[in-house]
């Protein structure tokens, strides 16, 4: 018997066939998300709901096809943006995704909506949240009028496949969206009908992975939030290990019993009783990839075109760390706290003002930036860990940014087993959802309150 797990992802639709027996990848698939709308604005980041759909549909019917013994199928994707649907679940708006950034902008008497309910309420929350994209639409008069409830991409994909009129959300991917209140597991809708908004939009919520109906009568379980599935699909110790992800943006993420939040720490819901401890670094492996676009660019200035720079990268690494390093700060798209904050590089001398020293200062930052938040997970909970899971390919392709990791640590470093994390996640989540397998068998967390 197998399990399928679909990922939604910005840039690229995944899908993991499991051995459901083992655990084990027997093929996995990545297709293009191309699927981004032209937009007004350089702040807007929208994506063709339909379109994704068609995509994610169409590679879920190519695999069953090829696999006739599916029993379960499970649902991942980005989190945080939102799908706007009507009265028969059908979306009546693009989907405003996780890097849109109208919540970031200062048009509410010199104020973002981000900071407007920081200073009312002290609260948190960041552009790009579907409730603070939700929130700024009713205060503009931009939310369509047909609209009935919201959801996210992976959501309404399970909608469709299951025939639902209503989305029901994984408390993982609800608290994404923003105004919710993790250790009660619900949204602060008294805070939103404050600021205007009616509720009754709200999605319903489950704590428990469960099955949203059945498609070709294979069971289909709720979608659970990409971070959350990324470390089912990537961690068999919990009490042991810290996951880190580098894609385009960068993840550190711990489980624990312990609802600890601080600031540019997250508590994420897992399941009931347990939470992901998460810092994010915005740019992450896009802070390498704005590198290799610098040195690209010089290159095909002087005509030197159809090089590999990723490669040449490499080798300038190879070199060995520098004597005298660079000092790079990769917050070149902000912080969740600080949008407007800004990278820097410092410690420059004439001996270090070489591409090598570039690129090592790049790793060493991007490394930096996530060492900083575990340090503060760990001192909050008084709890350590003594294995990094690796994961995501802004890692997994470059053993450089993983001997600097595991230094910066002090830890020893391990690849995750499985490459598509978050899909194999997503097919344990369906598993467990469907009484397959057991959460504490998932990630080895039997016993963990006692340590």
């Amino acid at each position: 018997m197998k399990a399928i797990g679909l990922d939604i992802g910005t840039t690229t639709i995944s899908a993991a066939v499991i051995d459901m027996n083992n655990g084990k990848t027997e093929e996995a698939y990545t297709i293009g998300n191309d699927s981004f709308l032209p937009a007004e604005h350089e702040w807007e980041k929208l994506q063709d709901a339909g379109k994704i759909l068609e995509k994610a549909r169409r590679l879920l019917d190519d695999i069953l096809e090829s696999h006739t013994d599916i029993r379960v199928i499970g649902l991942t994707g980005q989190m945080h943006g939102i799908v706007y649907l009507d009265k028969n679940g059908r979306h009546v708006s693009p989907l405003y995704t996780w890097q849109d950034g109208r919540g970031a902008q200062t048009c509410f008497d010199g104020s973002s909506l981000c900071e407007l309910i920081q200073k009312r309420y002290d609260l948190r929350v960041y552009t790009g949240y579907g409730l603070v994209t939700h929130l700024y639409h009713v205060r503009t008069g931009q939310a369509p009028e047909e609209a009935v409830k919201i959801c996210t991409i992976m959501d309404y994909l399970g909608m469709s496949l299951t025939g639902r009129v209503e989305p029901v959300l994984h408390s993982s991917v609800a608290a994404s969206l923003g105004f919710y209140d993790v250790e009660k597991g619900c949204f602060m809708k008294k805070i939103l009908e404050q600021e205007g908004a009616d509720t009754a939009i709200l999605p319903e919520v489950t704590e428990d992975f469960q099955s949203i109906g059945t498609y070709k009568g294979i069971p289909v379980g709720v979608a659970i939030g990409d971070n959350q599935a990324s470390f089912l699909g990537a961690v068999r110790s919990a009490r042991d290990a810290v996951l880190v992800n580098m894609g385009t943006g960068g993840q550190i993420s711990v489980l624990s019993d312990r609802c600890f939040a601080a600031k540019g720490i997250e508590a994420r819901p897992f399941a009931p009783g347990w939470f992901l401890l998460v810092g994010a670094s915005l740019c992450g492996g896009r802070a390498y990839a704005m590198l290799e676009s610098f040195f690209r660019s010089y290159a095909e200035c002087i005509g030197a075109e159809g090089i590999n720079h990723y490669e040449m990268m490499e080798r300038l690494t190879e070199r060995g760390e520098p004597q005298e390093k660079l000092k790079v700060s990769t917050c070149f798209s902000g912080t969740r706290d600080k949008p407007g904050k800004r990278g820097h590089i410092k410690n420059i001398g004439i001996s270090n003002f070489t591409p090598e020293a570039f690129v090592y200062g790049v790793l060493d930052g991007m490394a930096d930036e996530l060492y900083a938040m575990y340090h503060k997970i760990a001192k909050g909970i008084g709890d350590s860990r003594n294995t990094i899971i690796a994961s995501g390919n802004g890692i997994r392709k470059n053993r450089h940014l993983q001997d600097i990791m595991g230094k910066k640590f002090g830890m020893s470093l391990q690849m995750a087993e499985n490459e598509e994390e978050a899909a194999c996640g997503a097919a344990f989540a369906g598993m467990i959802g469907t009484g397959f397998l057991a959460l504490e068998d998932a990630v080895g967390i039997g016993g963990f309150r006692e340590a």
